[in-house]
C-alpha cells in the first residue's frame, strides 16, 4: 500500500470512527416530545449513575392498582453533580414525583426535568437546556 492510499485510509476510518459517538447521541427534542408532560409518582426500583445520562427506574402504579415500571434518564453525571446531586439522593425503595416529558415513541420512557425527592426537594435533572421551563 502507497503513502497515499495508507493517508486516505486512515483518514477515512477517523472520519467513521468519530461519527459513532454522535449517531448513538440524542437531543432533547429527538427523543422527548415537549407537548406532552407527565407527573407519576412511584417507588424507585433502580438507579443507573452511568454517562451520557443518569437513568432511574420506578414501579408506578395505576388507578387499577397495576404497576408498571418507568424509566427515567436526567443529565450526565458531572452536569448532575454541579447541580447538587449527590449519588445517594435516589435509593431503591424511596417514593418520589417526577415532572417530566414523554418519549416520542410510546414507550415508559421519559425526560425527568423535575425530580421531588422523599424529603420534598425539587431537583431539577433536565437533560438539555432546550427542554422548556429551563
Amino acid at each position: 500500500m502507497n503513502r497515499r492510499s495508507r493517508r486516505l485510509l486512515s483518514t477515512a476510518l477517523g472520519v467513521l470512527l468519530s461519527a459513532v459517538p454522535l449517531a448513538a447521541h440524542h437531543s432533547f427534542a429527538a427523543e422527548y416530545d415537549a407537548k406532552k408532560p407527565v407527573t407519576l409518582a412511584g417507588t424507585l426500583t433502580k438507579v443507573e449513575w452511568t454517562n451520557p445520562h443518569v437513568r432511574f427506574y420506578l414501579d408506578v402504579k395505576d388507578q387499577a392498582g397495576a404497576v408498571t415500571e418507568w424509566e427515567f434518564t436526567m443529565g450526565a453525571v458531572n452536569g448532575l453533580l454541579r447541580r447538587g446531586w449527590t449519588k445517594n439522593m435516589l435509593e431503591p425503595g424511596d417514593s418520589v414525583t417526577v415532572d417530566g416529558y414523554l418519549a416520542r415513541d410510546g414507550s415508559h420512557l421519559a425526560n425527568a426535568r423535575i425530580v421531588t425527592l422523599n424529603d420534598g426537594r425539587k431537583m431539577f435533572g433536565g437533560t438539555a437546556p432546550d427542554a422548556p421551563g429551563n
